[in-house]
């Protein structure tokens, strides 16, 4: 068992290739790119087990959170230690150059397509930039069936299936699973359910220049998983809470996560009594203050909040924007 307290935690960042991918992400987090590579995806918080995330200061450096979940569950997870074997939520920020697979996720009820260990999959995207050709599929059009899916796939027509729109910069987008949906020429944060359950339905005819064949496709799968109901989705709107320099919006708030956004111009109150807290640099820098210490959060860095430190302070000399996310309502 660990003695040492817990304390807010940083992460290291695990890049991932993706052909979809980009060299945005340089912009955004301060860890250099793999070179050359096309990269879609940084890991900002993961419990996986190919792809831990690994603490980057303090005395608690080196251990990854599945080490703090095994040797301290009370301190970081507070109220929810029961509730989860993993940490629950997966965090990334992606940068999709090009578009991203039509793919869709299993919801829990459709246990014959979600792997052991693993569960379904609700997500949830923050617009952080957005290019000349940004774009959101989100949901079929009203009136899409099986069958008519099924025929314009095999006549290579599915973007007629698909409903979509042009994103602004900062619109939140909740995509439950069972949502057919894809995104292309934005850079955007995610919050997902800890599951890495993707079926794809088609990938525009595409080539993986790496293998130089087209990537494989669980048409039959995804079909399964789709549901029909789930049309034209649009970007939540955001709930407001404004006090004094604070300007506080909630985005998300479902039964997996919840998703605020914080404009700070000199301090705000972040973390929650009994319930660990995760925050996302978006925009300038600050640093959280406990009752015994400060720590840096800066543009790209996602710090963890342990139950056990409970409410503290986001203070900042600029004007910062930082996303705070829980698990559901308790």
């Amino acid at each position: 068992m660990s003695t040492a307290k817990l304390y807010p935690l940083k992460f290291e960042p695990l890049y991932q290739y993706r052909i979809w991918g980009g060299r945005r992400l340089e912009k955004l987090l301060s860890k250099p790119l793999p070179p050359k590579d096309p990269i879609g995806e940084a890991w900002i918080l993961s419990d996986r087990d190919d792809h831990p995330s690994i603490v980057t200061d303090g005395e608690l450096k080196g251990k990854t959170i599945k080490d703090l979940l095994k040797d301290s569950v009370e301190e970081l997870m507070g109220r929810y230690s029961a509730d989860y074997q993993r940490f629950p939520l997966l965090l990334k920020f992606l940068d999709a150059q090009k578009v991203l697979s039509v793919q869709v996720h299993p919801s829990d009820d459709k246990k014959e397509y979600i792997p052991k260990g693993e569960s379904g999959k609700t997500e949830a995207w923050v617009v952080l930039q957005t290019g000349p050709e940004g774009l959101i599929y989100a949901g079929l059009k009203p009136g899409t069936t099986k069958e008519s899916l099924q025929k314009d796939l095999d006549n290579h027509k599915v973007v007629d299936d698909l409903a979509s729109f042009s994103p602004k910069l900062g619109d939140a987008v909740l995509i439950k699973a069972g949502t057919v949906h894809t995104l292309k020429d934005l850079v955007v944060f995610e919050v997902q359910e800890n599951s890495d359950v993707t079926y794809r339905l088609y990938d525009w005819d595409r080539v993986d220049e790496k293998t130089g064949k087209p990537r494989d496709l669980q048409v039959k799968e995804a079909i399964a998983c789709i549901d029909f109901t789930k049309t034209n989705i649009k970007p939540v709107e955001p709930v407001k809470e404004e006090s004094g320099n604070e300007v506080k919006e909630k985005l998300l708030d479902s039964d997996k996560f919840r998703v605020w956004r914080l404009k700070c111009k000199t301090a705000c109150t972040v973390g929650e009594e009994g319930a660990p807290r995760i925050l996302i640099g978006v925009e300038g820098s600050g640093k959280v203050q406990t009752h015994s210490d400060s720590y840096e959060l800066g543009k790209g860095e996602v710090m963890l909040i342990p139950a056990s430190v409970g409410p503290c302070k986001f203070v900042t000399n600029n004007e910062s924007v930082i996303l705070e996310v829980a698990l559901p309502e308790k």
